[in-house]
């Protein structure tokens, strides 16, 4: 780990994090917003991001190409409900049981959407679009991991900023999404 990389590497977790508070403060999720991706300052996942900092990707792909998984990564997602690999369960069938998504709540879907649009802006620097979110989406495996009603729902609010903007999109997520939430 360099001096570099571990400027780098704080700089750009707390550029995504002002971003996903900026994003949950105007649609109401006040207490996600401030603790987004706490687990980040965690020594298993800061040093590892420090170690693969890049400045333009997730450090946690660097580690995985390297050693065959990323151990930040897997600390991660096991605490902060806001990403899809968080909501996996047993589902048992006939014969035996198998690993399934389960539905998000609404509330950390919102705040995956959020980190999503904070990634793309935070990486993609001057060349983010209000599609970019979209098409990193479209670009990826993701839709097939996730519950149905998830997918949905994330796709619709991806697609809504696509083609009518932060603003139109912010308001809908406050008046429609998170209406009937504490």
């Amino acid at each position: 780990m360099t001096l570099q990389g571990f400027i780098g590497h704080l700089k750009t977790v707390n550029e995504h994090r002002r971003e996903v508070r900026k994003g949950c403060f105007q649609v109401g999720l006040y207490l996600q917003g401030l603790t987004h991706d706490l687990s980040k300052y965690s020594p298993t996942e800061f040093l590892v991001g420090a170690k693969y900092f890049q400045g333009d990707r997730s450090p946690n792909n660097a580690e995985r190409e390297e050693i065959g998984y990323s151990s930040a990564w897997l600390h991660h997602k096991g605490r902060n409900r806001h990403h899809f690999e968080y909501w996996f369960d047993y589902q048992y069938g006939e014969h035996d049981a198998v690993i399934a998504p389960v539905p998000m709540p609404k509330q950390y879907i919102v705040e995956m959407f959020m980190d999503r649009i904070a990634a793309c802006k935070v990486y993609q620097k001057e060349k983010y679009r209000q599609d970019s979110p979209l098409r990193y989406y479209r670009s990826g495996k993701t839709k097939e991991l996730l519950h149905p009603k998830t997918a949905a729902l994330l796709e619709k609010l991806l697609t809504m900023l696509a083609y009518k903007g932060e603003r139109y999109t912010f308001r809908y997520i406050r008046k429609k999404v998170l209406k009937n939430l504490p």
